[in-house]
């Protein structure tokens, strides 16, 4: 048996031709853990060419992912596979995200960045005479 130190494998190994998205997500470092990742998949937050998935459904080079992460939603591209988590370099080359989604993004935070400078964002917790204020306002706007 020949064993050939140093040898490098690509992130497309013929191995691994598909792989579960739960894993493809962790490895590409969207989610710290896989069950962050499979709570996303059940949640809605990850959409499969434009249709909700399951945790099981597996993932090839080519395919759209849309992520959403807090205020944030990532259209991405995949482009390797790996099941194995590397580091954050390595793991940018398992994606590329759409220029489309990089746009969205950025206007979203500025508008985020524009609305909070305004001061549109309270500048205090509500009290209890302003949250039972609120909540009679909101049970008058319910029909």
């Amino acid at each position: 048996m020949l064993i050939e130190i140093g040898a490098t494998v690509s992130a497309t190994d013929s191995n691994t031709s598909k792989i579960r998205i739960d894993k493809w997500l962790w490895a590409a470092r969207f989610f710290k853990t896989r069950a962050a990742a499979k709570t996303a998949i059940d949640g809605g937050k990850v959409h499969f060419q434009g249709q909700r998935c399951k945790v099981s459904k597996t993932v090839d080079v080519g395919d759209k992912l849309t992520i959403r992460q807090g205020f944030d939603e990532k259209t991405v591209v995949i482009t390797g596979l790996s099941e194995q988590r590397r580091g954050a370099p390595e793991a940018r080359l398992l994606y590329e995200e759409t220029p489309e989604s990089i746009k969205q993004r950025i206007d979203k935070a500025e508008t985020r960045r524009i609305i909070n400078a305004a001061g549109m964002a309270p500048d205090h917790k509500p009290n209890k005479k302003e949250r039972r204020d609120i909540s009679r306002f909101k049970q008058r706007q319910d029909y």
